[in-house]
């Protein structure tokens, strides 16, 4: 895949690197055959997908650790529309529910999960926090380019014209399948300001109760102290020509988080 590293796939007139997507993936997401116990885990890029694949993770595990500390989390739960997808979901544990994430915007992917009763869980973060992270991610992950500027990267991003595509297109189309789909929408910032009450309030939607013993599990395994020092999480066992974390860490502390988002079906820039 090394000649791929500098490709760029245009599906749906959204930008997509072409090292971890093909034409040929991505449309093979868009008719993917959900089933009724799946879990969809669908964010912007930068949003606490990394975060919130390990919650979900350790939520369906019932205590058992060892997926966490020996499957990355691309393993536990991949990504539906990369070309590693069709190898990658034979391999899920059949004993749980199967659990996949998502970049894809609403428009290509809800028609395959109206087929179904699959769970989905939307993650969005503030446009602001999103675009700094986004942009340090560019610099330190080869198969995206280097930003010119921040500053302009902040004007693709304002217009929708990066890769990805639209921040507030991303979330108004996830938002507006609320009544349209098993859909619960979550924010960064309240996973970062009240991580028990929120993991509550995932457990409520995908039935799957805690007690609190297991609640302290999750919370201690989730934290930034653990993920950080976790290569199943932290992406160093990526090559350093894949993502260079010499240039900048794939998981940054964040010193200050933004008032909880507030969404509705009119955001705009």
């Amino acid at each position: 895949m090394s000649e791929r590293m500098n490709t760029t796939e245009v599906f749906d007139g959204i930008r997509f690197p072409g090292f971890i997507h093909t034409l040929e993936s991505l449309k093979a997401a868009c008719a993917f055959q959900f089933q009724d116990k799946d879990v969809l885990l669908v964010t912007f890029p930068k949003s606490g997908t990394t975060w919130m694949q390990q919650v979900l993770s350790l939520i369906f595990y019932e205590g058992q650790l060892w997926p966490i500390h020996h499957l990355p989390n691309w393993a536990r739960m991949p990504w539906i529309e990369q070309v590693s997808f069709s190898k990658v979901v034979p391999e899920l544990r059949s004993s749980w529910p199967r659990l996949f994430t998502s970049h894809l915007c609403a428009k290509v992917l809800a028609p395959a999960l109206m087929k179904s009763k699959a769970k989905v869980v939307y993650v969005a973060r503030n446009p602001k926090d999103t675009l700094v992270s986004f942009y340090h991610f560019h610099r330190i992950a080869s198969f995206l380019p280097d930003p010119s500027s921040f500053e302009d990267f902040v004007d693709e991003f304002l217009e929708g014209t990066g890769f990805y595509g639209s921040w507030f297109d991303h979330v108004k189309g996830w938002l507006g399948l609320q009544k349209d789909l098993n859909l619960l929408f979550v924010t960064y910032e309240e996973l970062h300001q009240e991580p028990r009450r929120t993991i509550q309030k995932l457990s409520d939607f995908l039935e799957r109760p805690l007690r609190p013993e297991e609640e302290d599990v999750i919370l201690e395994h989730c934290s930034f102290s653990f993920m950080s020092q976790s290569n199943m999480v932290n992406y160093s066992l990526l090559s350093k020509e894949i993502i260079d974390q010499s240039k900048g860490k794939f998981l940054r502390k964040v010193r200050r988080i933004r008032p909880v988002l507030t969404v509705s079906n009119k955001t705009n820039p």
